[in-house]
């Protein structure tokens, strides 16, 4: 059985930092793990970010209202196990039902902004 040493975690330090040398921005550093944009790397990160976003998003707003997740589906006509689909970020949402969740079932206006 090999022994680890602390000299083994710093050669493996210093290895990975190289990778990010002269980086400065977070934009420069996104674009050297998934890609520049428009790479279906990228398009994969940017859904994932967003999903990730909106996912938080109704969980703090349901939060906000004390209202469970069977609260919320019922309210917004839909089912308890899409509510924790979308907030644990692996549900494939449709606008129109995330609205009505938002807007029916947590009395939340919905605005979009197109980048």
């Amino acid at each position: 059985m090999r022994t680890i040493k602390k000299k083994d975690f710093d050669s493996k330090k210093n290895k990975g930092m190289t990778e990010y040398k002269g980086i400065k921005t977070f934009d420069e550093l996104i674009e050297k793990e998934y890609g520049e944009i428009g790479s279906d790397s990228r398009n994969e990160y940017e859904e994932n970010a967003q999903m990730f976003i909106v996912s938080e998003m109704l969980k703090e707003a349901r939060k906000a209202a004390n209202m469970t997740q069977e609260q919320l589906a019922e309210k917004a006509g839909t089912k308890k196990s899409y509510i924790s689909k979308i907030e644990n970020g692996k549900g494939n949402i449709q606008l129109s039902t995330l609205m009505r969740i938002f807007e029916k079932g947590l009395n939340k206006k919905v605005g979009l902004t197109f980048l």
